[in-house]
């Protein structure tokens, strides 16, 4: 059982220096932005830049987050840098349909080859409505995730409880359409490290798995509250052990009740411990 990658730390694409500390920081997972971070009269700098970096391998896996699929920019975008061989996927903003999906599939799809693994970002009311349709969409979708800046202002939120409802319909909706658990949003205070930690810890209560960072130092707090704890590690072996000694449900020593599910979450949390 492969683990999933735990951190996905965002570099701005007009910022190449940025983007070299970024692949050497320890990140599973480098995603360059394209869209939000970059100032309009930055974008195709940005993208010239980062076409130049993905025309050969990487260190480890980099995505792209591109421009909003209804702009123009995107078409470029994908153009430039969807068939590269230092690309590992495509991050895609404001997604609102299944059709938004398929579209950028078949865009992206070079012409001896399928489309690059797709991650959509759910960022509105509608696409949150929309979500295990987007999830669903087509075979290069590998995850979602939301955009809870722009989510957030869509429904008018004060308080961040506000979004614990669209965060456990991401959750469902990516484990309906048999994708990978949902990483967290980004927390966008990179020095409240303890904020993080606690956010984190209730992301994790949700059905999160791992987040993306904006800054390097927030990586070890995020890998620290998704990996198992000791005692985790510890009930998950005695699981994992009872069921191959004896097949089918049983109950251990201490009383707890074991069968095929829990013995499966048992091995997720040892695959999660190991990856290290």
């Amino acid at each position: 059982m492969t683990a999933p990658p735990l951190t996905w730390l965002y570099a701005p694409g007009d910022r190449p220096h940025v983007v070299a500390k970024a692949l050497a920081a320890g990140a599973d997972v480098v995603v360059i932005d394209l869209e939000d971070a970059i100032a309009p009269d930055r974008k195709e700098y940005a993208r010239a830049a980062t076409a130049e970096l993905l025309s050969a391998p990487q260190p480890v896996p980099v995505h792209v987050r591109v421009n909003a699929l209804d702009g123009p920019l995107a078409p470029r975008d994908l153009e430039a840098v969807a068939a590269l061989p230092g690309l590992s996927g495509l991050r895609l903003p404001k997604v609102t349909s299944p059709e938004q999906i398929i579209r950028t599939a078949e865009r992206s799809a070079p012409s001896t080859a399928g489309a690059p693994a797709l991650y959509a970002l759910l960022e509105t009311a509608l696409a949150v409505e929309h979500a295990y349709a987007i999830a669903s969409a087509h075979p290069a979708i590998r995850g979602i995730a939301l955009g809870e800046a722009d989510l957030r202002a869509d429904l008018g939120l004060r308080e961040d409880a506000g979004l614990d409802w669209c965060r456990s319909r991401i959750v469902v909706a990516a484990r309906a359409a048999g994708l990978p658990p949902a990483p967290q949003s980004v927390h966008p205070d990179i020095r409240d490290l303890e904020g993080l930690a606690a956010s984190c810890a209730h992301g994790r209560t949700l059905g999160f798995l791992g987040r993306a960072a904006i800054h390097p130092r927030q990586l070890p707090i995020i890998e620290r509250a998704y990996l198992p704890t000791e005692r985790e590690v510890e009930e998950a072996e005695t699981i994992v052990k009872a069921a191959t000694t004896q097949q089918g449900a049983q109950a251990l020593p201490d009383g707890r009740f074991i069968d095929a599910a829990v013995v499966a979450a048992a091995q997720r949390t040892l695959s999660l411990a190991r990856r290290n």
